[in-house]
């Protein structure tokens, strides 16, 4: 390019290319050997690194030879066969391979016309994984809803709490949003506890519903139902619940079905957040687990827990694309579809908190 940057040619990529997987497939033939947690102190890397970037770019063997001897031993290997801590982040060959090539072509694909293929391949892939999960077709988005790629499940709830809030902020009028309550059990995701920071519900109408040993930690319906009641006796408005398949701290699993019919009976958005163990109900034997997925508005799972598939990758579906498409749509003139494509495409801007997004080519690629 004239007066800019000399792009790097096709022999030198095929250099460096070869020098990067090398050395990944080094460190993963190696990988047993490092200790599992990082044995650094706070402040490590300081004592390594100079103060100020450097003015002289480094070969690409200086640099992994600085990878290798600094940045190795900070590192905490989630991807060692020793791991045992939070949750299983197994990524696999075609799962960076497909980083790679998302790296390498580095798409945008906040709107439809950013990068068409972009947009088209997600909602394909997210309608592949709705099938595999045997989700409804509700959840499809051949109809009114359908499938996007969080980064995490913390925004899909976020997104699902938002929409919800507004559905009923539209119906009862904005001024009542210090009435909306929201319902999980107490083995819920704190990442509900921070979305409802983030949406502006009252700290003390967020209800963190009490479970017991005898129930393997499950929500029970009836203290739902009983919450449920009291608060409408008090005149607060029931919006949203989060049950939870597959809780971080003890892997309980909520009874969707009764849950979600005392949703269903109340109008409370019923969103669920299979993070931890969605994966697993690909398989027949494990499906029943979200047996009563029908009754839900939205549905989270990550598949970077066990679907091979890198960080970060969490997959939400809703029933309803509208509702989330009023709450997060913004629509100024740089933004603007022509008037034949509104009504035939999708932008992914209008389901998720930011407006940038990068194109995530690793899923079909496992």
């Amino acid at each position: 390019m004239e007066g800019g940057l000399k792009p790097m040619d096709a022999e030198q990529l095929r250099e460096c290319g070869h020098k990067m997987v090398d050395f990944i497939a080094d460190y993963y033939k190696n990988i047993e050997s490092f200790p599992v947690l990082s044995q650094v102190q706070p402040g490590y890397l300081r004592e390594l690194l100079s103060e100020s970037a450097p003015t002289h770019p480094d070969t690409l063997q200086e640099v992994l030879n600085d990878v290798q001897s600094k940045i190795l031993p900070g590192v905490t290997h989630w991807q060692s066969p020793n791991y045992f801590a939070y949750f299983p982040s197994n990524s696999s060959i075609a799962g960076f391979l497909g980083e790679m090539l998302s790296a390498g072509i580095n798409m945008v694909g906040f709107s439809w016309i950013t990068s068409p293929a972009a947009t088209e391949l997600e909602m394909l892939v997210m309608d592949w994984l709705a099938k595999a999960l045997n989700l409804p077709d509700d959840f499809h988005s051949t109809g009114q809803g359908g499938g996007v790629i969080q980064g995490t499940a913390s925004e899909a709830v976020l997104v699902a709490l938002l929409a919800a809030r507004d559905k009923v902020l539209r119906r009862v009028g904005k001024e009542l949003i210090g009435k909306l309550v929201v319902y999980c059990s107490d083995q819920t995701h704190s990442a509900i506890q921070k979305a409802c920071q983030i949406a502006g519900i009252h700290p003390q109408n967020c209800r963190a519903l009490r479970t017991d040993s005898c129930n393997d930690y499950a929500l029970s319906p009836e203290s739902l139902n009983k919450a449920v009641t009291q608060d409408l006796t008090i005149g607060l408005i029931p919006s949203f619940l989060c049950a939870t398949v597959g809780s971080t701290s003890s892997t309980a699993v909520d009874p969707l079905l009764a849950l979600g019919n005392i949703t269903k009976s109340n109008g409370i958005w019923f969103h669920i957040d299979a993070a931890y163990a969605g994966s697993a109900c690909v398989c027949p034997e494990f499906r029943s687990y979200i047996d009563g997925v029908e009754k839900a508005d939205s549905f989270n799972m990550n598949a970077h827990k066990w679907f091979l598939t890198n960080f970060d990758c969490s997959a939400l579906w809703v029933k309803d694309r509208s509702a989330l498409i009023q709450s997060l749509s913004t629509n100024p003139e740089f933004l603007k579809n022509k008037a034949s494509e509104r009504n035939s495409v999708v932008d992914y801007k209008d389901w998720q908190i930011p407006l940038g997004r990068r194109f995530r080519l690793a899923i079909p690629s496992c």
